[in-house]
């Protein structure tokens, strides 16, 4: 039995912790850890569980495909679909399609050999050992009727003649093509450290059990996927890092997590969780400045330091030392001083998946894959195609709400929402088609707090605290850009996030003009803080060729550094 939950739809009514205790625990106020493979026993206790939910956020297991709609005209043209990338934004435009009454060829490209599965509970339950990090499997029809090619790298485009090449020298022919080939971890920039022991990243299932055997004090060696370690040691009983575990082994003394993004600050709190003694090296001036902020960023640094964290911002890590056995030893930081450490993580972001595509002639860097709001991919040329479509992490397509700004979301709600637009119009007429207008919204558990938000809280230069209590960390707070609501962020304070995304849809005026409850006393908004933004376009990314109109096309610059 496989169970995914929609966290950003999920507001800590706590309906399936008291209806199925066993496969979902309440973490604080709101927050919500659940098992994404819970046993056969508890199926009718999950079930139920999904069925109370108040705001239908739980998914498990899907029923076979009944009655499916008829497809326009468009899906005769589409014979052979290919789908590049069979992660959640791949695996839901798969079951869409199938849903919109697709009956033709469909084939599933990934390059790892895992079926589709869930990335978030990576950082929280499966490195804490609540469940196994090959236990994260999403839900999906059994019905599905995909041939699967997993383990299978894409290595070229071939538009002109419609195929995919592989990496064991085969081609995948298509009528239309679906890429949602995502992002991947950034390696530490170092290769000689960055193959020392001890030096981990977190984006896959293999990457999340080797640090979590390395953290846990379990051997090193990449064997088999473990089993189920059971729930997570108690942190009261490890304040010293290098005591041994209660599973056996010398657990780390100390963990560095280099980066203090959403990523960073997750394995930074599992780590406590652990009893670990953890230093966080971070180059802004606050954890989270990236995605909400200096602001709301410094309380989010204040949390940090209240669990014990060693936090050091505007802070960049200069070398990391290895000692005699090419184990990590020690980390040099650029304000002058070294720490003693025994694990780096480097959560420094992602690299979007495009490399595969650079000859394909469509308009791809280092933001990804440009398409429209219908998921169609440009050229290189800014033109629209007609039979490749994108969707995902990879994507970067213009926001209506946001000044059509072209916005590249690595939101799990975003990628399930944009994968169901593409797959309605890669089998639908042009008078058929949808637009993606999903509103940006993500959540992130760490240190305690369930961390919320929507819209996009970059897109501001004002932001001020409606709602709750900073010292009592249960509040709302708004974001604004000139005189325009355009995000909010809560912390244990969700179920009101839904309030302000229907202002953000109404273009609300900012400051907000409304009475609630549990309103402070000052509403004055300050400078949100919000980092300048390293603006993709500035850089030449085409060189232009041509004179007459019919001759003038532009091709991609290659970067050499």
């Amino acid at each position: 039995m496989r169970v995914v939950v929609d966290l950003t739809k999920c507001q800590g009514y706590a309906q399936c912790a008291f209806l199925a205790p066993a496969a979902f625990q309440m973490q604080g106020d709101e927050a919500l850890l659940y098992d994404p493979e819970p046993s056969e026993e508890q199926r009718e206790k999950v079930g139920r569980a999904a069925a109370a939910c108040p705001v239908q956020a739980i998914q498990i297991d899907r029923l076979a495909i009944q009655d499916m709609p008829r497809v326009g005209t468009a899906a005769a043209n589409a014979a052979r679909i290919v789908v590049v990338g069979a992660s959640l934004a791949g695996l839901r435009a798969a079951e869409a399609l199938r849903e919109e009454g697709f009956h033709g060829s469909l084939t599933m490209i990934d390059d790892e050999p895992y079926e589709p599965y869930d990335r978030p509970p990576l950082s929280k339950q499966a490195l804490s050992g609540r469940v196994p990090p090959d236990g994260t499997a999403l839900p999906h029809r059994a019905d599905l009727d995909a041939r699967w090619k997993l383990g299978m790298q894409a290595i070229g485009l071939d538009l002109a003649g419609r195929r995919v090449h592989l990496s064991d020298g085969a081609a995948v022919p298509f009528d239309r093509l679906l890429i949602a080939t995502g992002v991947r971890a950034r390696p530490w920039p170092d290769p000689t450290e960055a193959a020392l022991d001890g030096m981990f990243v977190l984006r896959t299932r293999d990457d999340a059990l080797r640090l979590q055997r390395r953290l846990m004090g379990l051997p090193s060696a990449f064997g088999p996927p473990m089993v189920n370690a059971g729930p997570a040691p108690d942190a009261s009983a490890h304040i010293r890092g290098d005591k041994p575990s209660a599973l056996g082994g010398e657990r780390p003394g100390r963990v560095l997590v280099v980066g203090a993004g959403f990523t960073g600050s997750e394995v930074a709190s599992t780590c406590r969780q652990l009893g670990l003694d953890v230093t966080v090296a971070e180059a802004a001036p606050t954890p989270l400045a990236g995605a909400l902020g200096g602001v709301i960023g410094a309380i989010a640094a204040e949390i940090q330091v209240e669990h014990g964290v060693d936090l050091r911002c505007g802070t960049t890590v200069l070398a990391i030392e290895g000692d005699a056995e090419g184990r990590v030893h020690r980390a040099h930081f650029s304000d002058g001083t070294s720490q003693t450490v025994d694990v780096v993580v480097a959560a420094l972001g992602g690299i979007r998946n495009v490399e595969w595509l650079r000859d394909s002639g469509l308009a791809v860097g280092p933001w990804g894959v440009a398409c429209d709001a219908g998921c169609r991919a440009f050229d290189v040329n800014g033109l629209v195609t007609d039979d490749i479509f994108v969707a995902g992490d990879v994507a970067r397509a213009p926001n209506a709400m946001f000044g059509y700004q072209f916005l590249a979301l690595e939101h799990w709600a975003n990628a399930v929402a944009q994968a169901e637009v593409a797959a309605h119009n890669m089998v639908s007429d042009e008078s058929d088609r949808w637009p993606h207008l999903h509103m940006p919204q993500f959540w992130s558990l760490q240190f305690g707090n369930n961390i919320k938000s929507v819209g996009v809280p970059t897109f501001a230069d004002q932001v001020v605290v409606t709602q709750g209590s900073v010292a009592e960390r249960r509040f709302a707070a708004a974001y604004g850009y000139k005189g325009r609501l355009t995000g909010a962020v809560t912390f244990n304070h969700a179920k009101w996030l839904p309030f302000y995304e229907r202002l953000i849809e109404q273009a609300a005026p900012f400051p907000p003009r409304f009475d609630t409850v549990d309103q402070p006393d000052d509403l004055l908004p300050v400078p949100a803080a919000v980092p300048d933004p390293t603006f993709l376009a500035r850089d030449a990314t085409v060189v232009v060729t041509g004179h007459d109109p019919s001759e003038r096309h532009a091709t991609l610059l290659r970067r050499t550094s």
